[in-house]
């Protein structure tokens, strides 16, 4: 760890690599890197993969993808708790030796008929304590169970829910390593949190019933307890726990359906955070803005309509030149290798205002790249008909006149055709649309054709007069 000035904020985010990067997982993540970067403090990124049998390196690798996706860089790690064995094998020894935890060589039978009788008793299935005062050694079979206390309360002063109080009657001498001598949870995150510093927890309301047993390890290792604000879990539209049918799926499917990164964490933020009644916020403001105190305690509902609704506002408020790296991938499946410059800017300004995803703006910017167009059934059957034939090849000659292919130039060659044929512009304009495009619809037909440009455009001019010579035929 890096020496931790006085004072500082330090955050950390522990995912399990048991699987990708959900949405509640990345909104934890989010919220600890605002508060670190709003403070000025360190955000500490710690892999949780003491589970062997469900840790795999492709869910680790899926997590930095996601991660580095979202820019949520971390100062220090990742740590990887498989790693730290040899610490916390020395924290249970300073437990035990202090007399805040025992062995303990109860049975599993013998546990289970426990957890048996306090149930048909009426009670809570928890361990009796029998092994409590009879001082053994440590042995094979042996587990180590915390000396929890058994009178009292233990008060969790949450940022968010309050003061929460728990009677210590209730709770058990909880084990904090197994027989085999591989530690707990609630023990190890514990440890990790007192040795990286940390000192601001942030995380899942799901996680308020852990965090009693914790408070008293803080307290037997003589450590100050961290700040604690348990957040509201992320429902579904019909309030029940978020799952694949309302789009619970990994964060990186949704940078895959073009989806941009400060779009999704602004999305994320507004998930059981607010800011008056702001919802568009760029990442700086985020920064800015982030506090613990306007966290709400209900729960946050996720909604795909309104994340897309604000993925557009994004896309519209971004410069040209920012989408075009994360646009990239999206002409692949096209068979285009799009190259960085004023071209493919000046189209992507064009479609911005009705763009959703990235997906929808290479799809509907292909015309563009596109050698010739092919025209949609629909489109030619109603536009390129007989009567377009004269406005098309009266614009073709004036074009090649042109000697700067500029709007201005073009709404004057336009005007010249509606000068010659006494037609109005939406009876040229539509005509000229589809033989550019092939569709009816697009960005405005001035702003188009200056971009495909003057061969292009006499090209594709010329390819839907020949159509329409053939459907005269």
């Amino acid at each position: 760890m890096k020496p931790q000035p006085k004072n500082q904020i330090v955050t950390r985010f522990p995912p399990s690599p048991t699987g990708y990067l959900h949405v509640g997982g990345a909104r934890t993540a989010l919220f600890n890197w605002l508060y670190a970067r709003q403070t000025g403090g360190r955000f500490v990124l710690r892999i949780e993969d003491t589970d062997t049998k469900r840790s795999t390196q492709a869910s680790t690798d899926a997590i930095f993808e996601a991660l580095d996706w979202l820019a949520l860089d971390w100062d220090d790690g990742p740590y990887f708790q498989s790693q730290r064995f040899e610490i916390y094998r020395e924290f249970i020894e300073r437990l035990v030796d202090a007399g805040h935890a025992y062995y303990c060589t109860c049975s599993t039978e013998r546990l289970e008929a426990m957890r048996r009788d306090a149930m048909a008793a009426g009670g809570k299935p928890k361990y009796d304590g029998s092994c409590r005062e009879k001082g053994l050694e440590k042995t094979a079979d042996a587990v180590v169970r915390f000396r929890a206390p058994l009178v009292g309360t233990t008060v969790v002063a949450d940022v968010v829910k309050g003061n929460i109080v728990f009677q210590n009657d209730e709770l058990d001498d909880f084990i904090i390593a197994r027989s085999d001598g591989t530690p707990t949870y609630n023990f190890v995150v514990v440890v990790d949190d007192i040795t990286m510093g940390i000192n601001t927890i942030i995380r899942g309301d799901d996680h308020v019933m852990n965090t009693p047993k914790q408070i008293l390890l803080y307290r037997a290792l003589d450590s100050s307890l961290p700040v604690f604000a348990h957040v509201p879990m992320v429902l579904g539209p019909d309030r029940t726990r978020l799952s694949k049918r309302h789009g619970a799926m990994s964060v990186t499917a949704y940078r895959d359906m073009g989806y941009l990164p400060d779009a999704f964490i602004n999305y994320l933020a507004r998930l059981g955070w607010s800011y008056g009644d702001q919802e568009f916020f760029s990442r700086t403001e985020l920064i800015e803005k982030f506090s613990l105190e306007n966290i709400g305690r209900s729960a946050g509902i996720f909604d795909l309509e309104k994340l897309l609704a604000l993925n557009a506002a994004h896309i519209q408020a971004a410069r040209p030149q920012d989408l075009v790296a994360p646009l990239k991938p999206f002409f692949k499946p096209y068979g285009f290798d799009i190259e960085d410059g004023p071209f493919i800017e000046s189209a992507i300004r064009t479609l911005q205002p009705r763009s959703k995803t990235l997906a929808d703006m290479a799809r509907d910017a292909l015309f563009y790249l596109q050698d010739a167009v092919e025209f949609e059934v629909a489109a030619a059957r109603k536009f390129l008909k007989a009567e377009a034939r004269e406005p098309l090849e009266l614009l073709m000659v004036e074009l090649r006149k042109l000697s700067e292919f500029t709007e201005p130039g073009l709404e004057d060659v336009f005007k010249v055709v509606m000068e010659k044929t006494g037609l109005k512009l939406g009876k040229i304009a539509q005509p000229v649309r589809v033989a550019l495009t092939g569709r009816t619809a697009s960005p405005g037909i001035f702003e188009i054709t200056e971009i495909i440009g003057k061969d292009r455009v006499l090209s594709r001019l010329q390819a839907a007069v020949d159509y329409i010579k053939g459907t005269e035929k």
